[in-house]
């Protein structure tokens, strides 16, 4: 460092942060997991001129013509594909990966990259239960790479400017949220097991889930439905609204001159399979509730009806002396103590807007060497709370948390669902 004065220092550190020559260059990325949301992801970042996808990664070989296909007609070059994403770890010139996976695979690339020195873009949920999430947050500090969770309204317009008239204190004494989730699912039915199909390296797709038979609905798409490999509809859409509902009550409690603890006391669920006949082992019907210091959080989930609540298929709300405000996808609105709705200016996006800017973000955070707006730490607490009312529903009691020892108090069979057993050769890496 010998005649490095503090400017040319601190102009270069953005270029080490990045791992290039200068901080002006591409942002080289790889996309691990191409189908379904992994493609949505990988088609928005090509679409940014500042970023090169250099890798695809996917255990499914049939992916790689129809995903090279729409990079071709976004005018990029052909990236190179492998079916293990560890080649991608072993690769200097890549920056940054982009974590599409099952949320079973969600953890251990993520901590991987780190350690390999790259950022990390993960899909929500952030982890498969809340040890993985623990660790992916202590990856992200100690190797100081930024972590983005795609909990996309983070950084999107209408939601800020929602939070923003809550923290005036407009809703008074703000004591109860909700989410809530009503957008139909379809059934997946009883399909027969069978081999796995031709490309498919069906061994790493289960990676550490216990070993199984390939059957269709364990497969894509409908993985999510399944303990080994997915959190539910809590997990796949509820964190969302979820994240709508305790975002709304930390802004009801600024409000108030009080600050929302970040982790509720205690959780409890009640639910089940009420409605589909099919191989589905989540809840189609569920409530879940969470208790916090003076304040209740709750969330509703019947994934069988189109029916809307409060005028939202999905949404979230907080409710205070003075009258309540409902987030939605695409706008808020203010009502007074009596229901009536109250004039308010902007209150409107959509995800058009709002996705975009969430990968911008965390582009923008690689390049500044700052912490994304759905930083690790945010997206981990949300992804967990769908993990606590998970653990909930299926030990069927409430469950008192705490908050310090990360652990439930007092209940052996509660704790062990905050973890999972890891088939060999993957296991969870140490931090």
């Amino acid at each position: 460092m010998a005649g490095m004065t503090r400017r040319n220092l601190l102009a270069a550190a953005p270029a080490l942060y990045l791992g290039k020559a200068a901080a002006a260059d591409k942002i080289v990325i790889a996309c691990i997991g191409v189908r379904g949301r992994a493609g949505h992801l990988m088609r928005g970042f090509a679409s940014m001129p500042d970023i090169e996808i250099a890798t695809l990664v996917d255990i499914d070989e049939r992916q790689f013509e129809p995903a090279l296909k729409s990079l071709a007609e976004k005018g990029r070059k052909a990236p190179r594909t492998t079916g293990d994403f560890r080649r991608v770890l072993d690769d200097k010139s890549i920056d940054a990966v982009v974590v599409g996976t099952p949320d079973h695979w969600h953890a251990i690339p993520s901590i991987m990259a780190c350690q390999a020195g790259k950022h990390v873009y993960v899909e929500k949920p952030c982890s498969h239960n809340l040890r993985e999430g623990q660790a992916m947050l202590a990856a992200a500090r100690k190797h100081d790479r930024v972590m983005q969770v795609g909990i996309q309204s983070r950084s999107g317009r209408h939601f800020a400017e929602a939070l923003e008239y809550i923290r005036s204190g407009a809703l008074g004494k703000v004591t109860f949220a909700r989410g809530w989730e009503t957008a139909r699912q379809k059934s997946i039915g009883h399909p027969a097991d069978a081999d796995p199909p031709a490309g498919v390296d069906y061994d790493m797709w289960l990676g550490p889930a216990p070993k199984r038979r390939f059957n269709p609905n364990r497969f894509h798409s409908n993985w999510r439905w399944f303990f080994d490999y997915g959190t539910g509809d809590l997990g796949n859409d509820g964190v969302h609204r979820i994240d709508y509902a305790r975002r709304a009550l930390e802004a009801g409690f600024t409000g108030m001159g009080k600050k929302l603890p970040e982790w509720p006391t205690a959780v409890a669920a009640a639910g089940g399979k009420h409605f589909f006949d099919d191989d589905q082992e989540w809840p189609d019907n569920s409530i879940v509730t969470w208790d916090y210091p003076g304040a209740l959080l709750t969330y509703e989930m019947r994934i069988w009806t189109g029916s809307k609540m409060e005028g939202e298929e999905e949404g979230g709300a907080v409710y205070g002396e003075n009258g309540h405000v409902v987030i939605g996808n695409t706008g808020w609105r203010a009502f007074g103590p009596k229901g009536e709705p109250l004039p308010r200016k902007g209150g409107q996006s959509s995800n058009d807007e709002h996705d975009p800017a969430h990968k911008r973000d965390f582009a923008d955070a690689i390049r500044n060497h700052r912490r994304p707006n759905c930083d690790i730490a945010i997206g981990h607490v949300s992804s967990s709370m769908t993990h606590l009312g998970n653990i909930a529903w299926r030990v069927d009691r409430k469950l008192k948390f705490d908050a310090a020892k990360q652990e439930f108090v007092g209940d052996e069979e509660a704790n062990r669902l905050l973890g999972r057993t890891y088939r060999a050769p993957w296991v969870l890496p140490r931090v």
